[in-house]
């Protein structure tokens, strides 16, 4: 059977067989803390004889939605998740994302797949801040290691995603001593299809690029986007709206969001790239995006939360060298709160129709 426990798996340091299982989920729905509903509830689900399961997206590109996953198909993942990072039966996991999500629940299938022995407590920001147990590995956000950098060394394997990872996060990692990857996927992909190592204490070099999990073919298409073929996880190829440069049939570099470049005059614009350049020159929360304009077709502005001397921040982003002419914002728009999808990604578009109502 595709959803069998394996007889090394533990949660929160008990046994339990599938039945034992179902008693839990049910526990969990109905005495549980609200995170623990959403454990209870996937528990429930991966436990009965249907062969899907329905997830949420997380809307950071559009409207949240519900899809259906084989579960063989998250086997199918976990497995390659084990092969790539070398996890093995026994193996101490951390749980600390909302299981509402997919990256939560891969992280309850993995354990009950592979035989990890998983742990699992309230999501938060700094999920390590009171705990002193060692762990093989745990997945996480950004914010989370951010905050999690002095315990870094109590987990041996870390896998980042969700989110992008900022320059200066990646400089305080050079210093951790635990194997940190930065991952790509998507729900549709069943979380990561690729990963890429970063450097630590042990080791500074870093990939460059982002290497594919076995079984899983890439390709792009003529916009230069990602294209994912990977039965053993999708029935269907995945056409992504992610712009890639190949660097051979298993690496790729990842250079923005297709539906995000900007087209002014002529120049293509990835806003991922210029937001890179800006995020140590700016502390608060901001993006770059682009706006009509009559003579460049789209001229790029510059969206900040709160409120700030424009004309100050607009010198000093001419001041800086690693941006291009081109890079430079034509205009700078504040706005008093960002608009948050419900794992914490900002709004774009959203937000940029605040700014726009308020000029």
């Amino acid at each position: 059977m595709t959803n069998e426990i394996h007889p090394q798996f533990k949660l929160n340091g008990i046994h339990f067989s599938k039945e034992g299982l179902k008693e839990v989920g049910y526990s969990l729905v109905k005495e549980g803390d609200p995170y623990e509903h959403a454990i209870g509830d996937f528990l429930l689900d991966w436990c009965n004889e249907t062969p899907h399961i329905s997830v949420r997206t997380s809307g950071s590109t559009g409207k949240p939605k519900q899809i259906l996953l084989k579960k063989q198909h998250m086997v199918n993942s976990a497995l390659a998740t084990s092969k790539f990072f070398g996890l093995r039966p026994g193996d101490k996991a951390l749980h600390c994302l909302p299981a509402e999500f997919i990256a939560g629940k891969m992280m309850l299938v993995r354990a009950m797949v592979l035989g990890l022995e998983l742990d699992y407590l309230q999501p938060s920001s700094n999920p390590l801040e009171l705990l002193s147990k060692r762990y093989d590995f745990c997945a996480m956000v950004p914010i989370q290691v951010a905050n999690s950098l002095k315990k870094l060394n109590n987990i041996k394997t870390l896998i980042v995603g969700g989110a992008p990872i900022s320059n200066a996060l990646r400089t305080k990692l050079r210093s951790v001593d635990c194997e940190i990857y930065e991952t790509y996927g998507m729900t549709e992909t069943i979380t990561h299809i690729a990963a890429r190592k970063m450097g630590n204490i042990r080791s500074t070099e870093a990939d460059a690029h982002f290497k594919v999990l076995p079984e899983i073919n890439i390709s792009q298409d003529k916009r230069s986007c990602l294209i994912i073929d990977a039965p053993h996880i999708c029935e269907e190829i995945i056409m992504t709206n992610d712009v890639v440069r190949l660097i051979s049939k298993n690496e790729f570099e990842w250079l923005g969001r297709y539906d995000n470049i900007i087209n002014s005059g002529g120049i293509k614009l990835f806003p991922e790239q210029i937001e890179s350049k800006l995020e140590e020159t700016i502390p608060k929360p901001f993006f770059v995006t682009g706006l009509p304009d009559e003579d460049l077709g789209e001229k790029l502005v510059l969206i900040v939360e709160g409120v700030h001397d424009t004309q100050k921040l607009d010198r000093k982003l001419k001041e800086l060298s690693n941006l291009e002419k081109f890079e430079v914002p034509k205009e700078i728009y504040g706005v008093p709160e960002f608009v948050f999808t419900p794992n914490n990604k900002i709004a774009r578009k959203k937000t940029v129709q605040i700014a726009l109502d308020r000029m």
